[in-house]
């Protein structure tokens, strides 16, 4: 088993403004998330928020300390939130095992020293997608199904963005520190998410991207909204959104993504946003 670790650092306004398409991709995408057995994490410096694929095909993957961390284990001062967007496994935590089936998600309070990835069918493995930041005191570990979520439709059919956003790490549904997670599901015929488009100053977040055809693809758009520039992003792959940048997308066709946020506070509604008319892209 091995532990994958890079950096992602936090990049000023400034900065962004000036970097190349391929400087935007480096700083930004996060690619080839899921290897088997392997655990995959990005230490990102915006509010130490980790990103991480974890895909246990053919033994038991165990999450341990890292280095960035300088921690005796992984969730000694973190909190950790995961959704399984392959197929049926299990983690397992100090409090017991539990089963995590397709797109249902589970919670992991600091203070857990055993955290342990596994797949029912290495022919169809799991791909537990991983979001962590830093916690101040404990919260009890809770897997939450699609059952457990709060759902609230969204959108339009005729504005290509109708969508199902499903909250399942929030604070209607688990107590957590800072961490907040759900899944966004496009319907059939709707390819934007997120409209209308906003930053929100105090937290960061990312986007997972999954569900998308071999042969599909979804544009990312983030920075100030006078100076917008885009990612393409493929299957099973996230970009990172610093607190200064708007992030919504349009794909080739529908499908689903995973928003992770981390910050100041977790309310959902703190949000600054914007029309699609105010919005202006940068020359690149």
């Amino acid at each position: 088993m091995t532990i994958n670790v890079s950096n992602r650092w936090a990049v000023g306004r400034g900065e962004y403004s000036r970097f190349t398409m391929e400087e935007l991709v480096e700083n930004f995408l996060v690619t080839d998330l899921f290897q088997a057995d392997h655990i995959e994490l990005v230490y990102t410096h915006y509010d130490r928020f980790v990103v991480g694929g974890v895909m246990p095909v053919t033994e038991t993957l165990s999450l341990g300390t890292v280095d960035e961390l300088r921690a005796g284990y992984f969730l000694e001062r973190r909190e950790l939130g995961v959704i399984n967007v392959g197929g049926p496994g299990k983690v397992s935590v100090d409090a017991g095992d539990y089963d995590i089936d397709h797109k249902e998600g589970i919670y992991i309070g600091r203070g857990n020293r055993k955290i342990e990835f596994s797949s029912d069918d290495g022919g169809n493995p799991s791909k537990f997608y991983c979001n962590s930041v830093g916690a101040h005191k404990e919260y009890p570990t809770k897997k939450i199904g699609l059952k457990d979520a709060e759902v609230v439709p969204m959108g339009d059919k005729l504005m290509c963005n109708e969508r199902v956003i499903n909250k399942l790490i929030v604070t209607s549904t688990v107590d957590t520190c800072q961490l907040q997670m759900g899944m966004t599901e496009l319907k059939p015929g709707s390819v934007w998410n997120t409209m209308p488009a906003h930053t929100h100053a105090r937290r960061m977040e990312t986007y997972f991207y999954f569900e998308v055809a071999d042969d599909q693809a979804v544009s990312h758009f983030m920075g100030p909204r006078e100076e917008t520039k885009h990612i393409w992003v493929g299957n099973d792959e996230a970009v990172v959104s610093p607190p200064w940048s708007i992030h919504s997308g349009v794909g080739t066709s529908n499908y689903t993504f995973i928003w992770g946020m981390a910050g100041e506070n977790v309310d959902y509604a703190d949000m600054d946003t914007f029309q699609p008319n105010e919005f202006r892209a940068s020359a690149q």
